[in-house]
């Protein structure tokens, strides 16, 4: 018997929601990290360069909030996207490349790097009285961090478009 391959994708199974939102906020826990660091550098404002073990330890702390966000994140959409059908017309069309040829989701980097350094900054801050590390961190020096980081979320937006270009073209992936 031939598989059956017009059917329906499945909904994305809470797990891929909880891996992908530990994924993605632990790469950019660690760029919004740097690039705080760095701000404060350039701007010279402010106090923060955690050591590598500071910041797993703000980690430790953070990484149940990811969880957070992960249900929380897959509540919503669930409840503006029922059945998905938003989500697979969008992939249907970037599989037909008449969306997002290099640049994986690119408003979606924007969005998220950004956002994910004002959490960390936040995380830095509010675990000053468990950690013990010296934060000071103004607004202007997480916006300057939060902007650098946008590089860092295009540049990992074209890294993964860059796969799905080669693993399409090599035959390795036909899906996307």
């Amino acid at each position: 018997m031939a598989p059956n391959t017009s059917k329906k994708p499945l909904p994305q199974s809470v797990w891929t929601w909880i891996l992908i939102t530990l994924l993605w906020g632990t790469v950019f826990f660690a760029s919004s990290t740097w690039t705080l660091t760095k701000a404060v550098a350039m701007l010279g404002q402010g106090v923060f360069g955690p050591t590598r073990s500071e910041a797993f330890g703000v980690y430790e702390l953070y990484a149940p909030l990811l969880l957070v966000i992960a249900l929380v994140g897959m509540a919503v959409k669930n409840r503006l996207d029922p059945g998905s059908v938003k989500q697979l017309s969008r992939q249907k069309a970037v599989k037909d490349g008449s969306r997002e040829q290099i640049f994986v989701s690119f408003a979606g980097s924007i969005a998220t790097s950004f956002l994910f350094t004002i959490l960390t900054a936040c995380a830095y801050s509010l675990t000053v009285p468990l950690t013990g590390l010296v934060v000071q961190l103004g607004l202007s020096v997480v916006l300057v961090a939060a902007l650098l980081n946008i590089a860092a979320g295009l540049a990992a937006s074209l890294f993964v478009g860059t796969i799905f270009i080669v693993a399409r073209s090599t035959g390795l992936v036909k899906r996307f």
